[in-house]
């Protein structure tokens, strides 16, 4: 039985303004109906696995639990990392958690991130790679290329290993190639797309950490065992893995590694690196163009539009992305996708909300979208899911004005409590604490006009607490 190990970190800074910092692309829908760390766990189904066993920022805790349960998982091991250390000390955390009740699984390492269309294929190649993994391999994917693509890092196979005939020992893996390369390794049929996919035992791998990154194991082994527990999530010490060092798998431990085989894998894959990456695995229509929401296309061609809410018109352009969000529209020719990140850089500068949080933020408790924000006044529509409760004060010369439009509401302050309704309202003054309810069985829907005695950054004017 297989241990999924799912990484799902990072920020998809090239996938903005869709992608940001507190909702990153792999807990968005890009490519069908689930999030892409749905699918990751979807295209599972039929392969018998333990509950996974789920890594990400301490900031997308709740953003992963929900869409977990959504998917009816019930995973009481989502490991929280305080800070981003790459792939090679998440991998190690995962392990350790894994050996810790004594036993020694085959893990599965999947990144949340990726796309795979053939998912019949991918389990026949996991069903290779799993007595290679047995065996006390570490096994790794390579993606059979389709094109020169010099964005992704390459593994050239060696002598072949086993009666499959697929599987190879691992000669050496190689950095993103210029595109004259790229073309030299397609021609020659010898190299593979790294496609960051691994299957070995958890003690396996960190005797190869041991062995090659004695460093990161001890800092790993250090946090891990000052992590604190919590429900479904496990807080990995802040203190002690600030001073792990910030590593690949590829190059601490594979790249080193005598017993590292490689399956050749042929199944749609894609890691979606970019815009330009999603429109080429999306459905198109006749003139090769990908559309999400409300379009209106004229002479156009080999163009990505999606938009969140509002009509986008498009008439005589050609190969260009257009990305239309609440808060940020990016048009960029697909040739420059790579450039989105400067956007990203610029605005994380400028300490501007957009690199970081959408207008509508989720919570364990539901929804805060931003309809409009002034120096002194925000108007939220505030979505609250039944049976969940916040609790907030305000500053001592701030008010509030909220208009029920569906629900019920129930507002204590102190010892008083009122009920409200649709289309009822009431004033929220500062300095005192308030609790606010749904008892109902449907979702609370109110509009919040926020009003501040003196101009204050976004973040502080929003909710403050919740339970």
């Amino acid at each position: 039985m297989l241990l999924p190990v799912i990484l799902a970190g990072g920020t998809g800074s090239r996938l903005w303004p869709m992608s940001r910092e507190l909702h990153p692309k792999q807990f968005l829908r890009l490519h069908n109906m689930h999030s892409m760390l749905q699918e990751t766990l979807k295209r599972l189904e039929g392969v018998e696995t333990d509950a996974p066993v789920v890594i990400c920022n301490q900031d997308h805790r709740f953003i992963a639990d929900e869409q977990l349960l959504q998917m009816g998982i019930y995973s009481h091991s989502i490991i929280l990392e305080p800070i981003g250390r790459n792939t090679a000390p998440a991998i190690a955390l995962a392990a350790l958690h894994a050996v810790a009740s004594g036993h020694d699984p085959v893990m599965l390492v999947l990144a949340a991130d990726h796309i795979i269309t053939d998912v019949a294929a991918f389990h026949y190649a996991l069903a290779v790679a799993l007595p290679y993994a047995t065996q006390q391999s570490l096994v790794t994917f390579g993606i059979t290329p389709s094109a020169p693509e010099t964005g992704y890092g390459y593994i050239l196979r060696g002598e072949k290993c086993g009666a499959d005939g697929l599987a190879c020992r691992v000669q050496r893996f190689v950095e993103k190639p210029n595109l004259t390369t790229a073309q030299n390794y397609l021609n020659s049929g010898e190299y593979f797309w790294n496609s960051g996919i691994f299957i070995f035992r958890a003690q396996r791998y960190l005797e190869e950490l041991g062995k090659f990154r004695p460093d990161i194991l001890q800092a790993c082994r250090l946090a891990w065992q000052n992590s604190e527990f919590d429900k479904n999530f496990i807080h990995i010490n802040a203190a002690a893995f600030r001073h792990c060092p910030d590593e690949s798998i590829d190059y601490a431990v594979m790249e080193k590694t005598h017993d590292a085989v490689m399956i050749p894998l042929d199944a749609g894959w894609s890691d979606v690196g970019s815009w330009s990456a999603l429109w080429e695995v999306s459905p198109k229509d006749d003139a090769g163009n990908a559309l999400t929401g409300d379009t209106f296309l004229h002479n156009v061609h080999d163009c990505y539009i999606n938009t969140d809410e509002k009509l986008v018109a498009a008439i005589g352009v050609d190969n260009l992305v257009i990305v239309n969000t609440k808060d940020a529209v990016l048009v960029i020719n697909k040739p420059n996708v790579q450039d989105v990140k400067k956007v990203v850089e610029k605005l994380k500068k400028d300490r501007r909300s957009e690199y970081r949080t959408h207008a509508e933020i989720h919570q364990p408790w539901g929804t805060c979208d931003l309809l409009s924000a002034q120096k002194y006044c925000n108007v939220n529509r505030i979505t609250l899911n039944p049976g969940k409760s916040l609790s907030f004060q305000l500053p001592a010369q701030d008010r509030e004005h909220w208009v029920i439009l569906t629900g019920t509401a129930k507002i204590t302050s102190g010892d008083q409590t009122i009920v409200l309704c649709g289309n009822q309202s009431t004033l929220i003054t500062g300095g005192e604490i308030y609790c606010l309810e749904n008892p109902g069985n449907t979702p609370l829907v109110l509009i919040e006009i926020q009003t501040a005695s003196s101009g204050r950054d976004d973040e502080n004017i929003r909710i403050q607490g919740h339970r």
